[in-house]
């Protein structure tokens, strides 16, 4: 609730917004690298199935561990984002008054109740 006792509260998350993309774009990229061993496993397993089964199991290999590291990335920024979003950033803004949390609490968004 907000220092004027507003309901009316809403949540920037820039910590997290900015913390799951810059997780996914380096998740992705440790991904990629660790796609040539998905790939890797992925041909070795399809030789079973012949020199197609090889082609297909070393795609789906690669992309497998691009987007399992892009989701690991992202999992993890977005964590530590929102840990930024609690302790340092102003993460709430009182609607009531448009201004940020910190100002409403102290008073300056406060208006007299009638």
């Amino acid at each position: 609730m907000a220092g004027c006792h507003s309901e009316h509260i809403n949540t920037n998350n820039y910590g997290k917004k900015t913390g799951g993309t810059v997780g996914m774009v380096a998740g992705a990229a440790a991904g990629a690298t660790g796609a040539f061993s998905g790939a890797e496993v992925g041909f070795t397993v399809g030789i079973i199935a012949g020199p197609l089964g090889s082609a297909i199991g070393a795609i789906a290999g690669a992309i497998l561990g691009g987007l399992f590291g892009g989701a690991a990335g992202c999992a993890a920024g977005a964590t530590l984002g929102k840990v930024v979003d609690d302790v340092v950033l102003d993460n709430y803004q009182c609607l009531s008054w448009d201004v940020s949390e910190i100002l409403c609490v102290k008073g300056r968004g406060q208006k007299s109740i009638q």
